[in-house]
């Protein structure tokens, strides 16, 4: 039987949103320098399964405290929403960092380095964003870390449209153009997972305003 834990000042879930948000971005700091680096890219790609493997407990730990939980400091479909969007960023991570082990990939192109770049950037902010969160009712760092989220996932948008644009307008062979277009596709939806967050917390400062 799940014992109830009837306080609602309880910090343990920001406390593991936290570390989520920690090993998400060490996660996103190996892809970056897996991509800048693809020698040893099944060594460096296991390093990346296992910290995803880490944020799946990390989830259900979350999840099980829900559970246990009477009285919660957010809305109950909040903090599965951002538990299950924090996830969203560790499995495509994980899956983007497959492409290039799966497609054999021996170099990256001037824009997948660009677009790691960015989600590492973007990961670091979603660490400041769970920080924040923490006190939602007195940060004055929230809404600017959003909004960092949010320019920081238009600037992959673009350039993830310059990069596509490039691979169909050169005079590849098509096994190329295909997997280029999918590492990219995959790159970019790790900017928007980042993006989904950021937008599902702002929900929630709007519901403490």
């Amino acid at each position: 039987m799940f014992k109830l834990s009837l306080c609602p000042k309880d910090n343990k879930f920001y406390d593991l949103f936290i570390l989520f948000a920690q090993n998400i971005h060490v996660s996103a700091e190996k892809l970056r320098d897996f991509v800048n680096d693809l020698d040893h890219s099944d060594k460096r790609f296991k390093e990346i399964k296992d910290l995803e493997v880490k944020c799946d407990q990390i989830l259900h730990n979350i999840f099980q405290e829900l559970n246990k939980s009477f009285i919660t400091p957010l809305d109950r479909e909040d903090i599965y929403t951002i538990g299950k969007q924090m996830d969203n960023i560790a499995d495509a991570i994980e899956a983007t960092a497959s492409r290039f082990v799966l497609f054999n990939v021996k170099t990256a192109t001037k824009e997948a380095r660009e677009l790691s770049d960015l989600v590492t950037k973007g990961t670091e902010q979603v660490i400041q964003l769970m920080e924040e969160l923490k006190k939602v009712n007195k940060s004055k760092k929230l809404l600017p870390t959003i909004v960092e989220i949010n320019r920081l996932e238009e600037e992959a948008d673009e350039i993830f449209r310059q990069a596509v644009r490039k691979i169909f307008r050169e005079p590849l062979p098509v096994i190329d153009v295909i997997k280029w277009k999918e590492i990219y596709d995959y790159l970019e939806n790790i900017s928007d997972a980042c993006e989904d967050v950021a937008n599902t917390v702002e929900g929630v400062v709007m519901k403490h305003a």
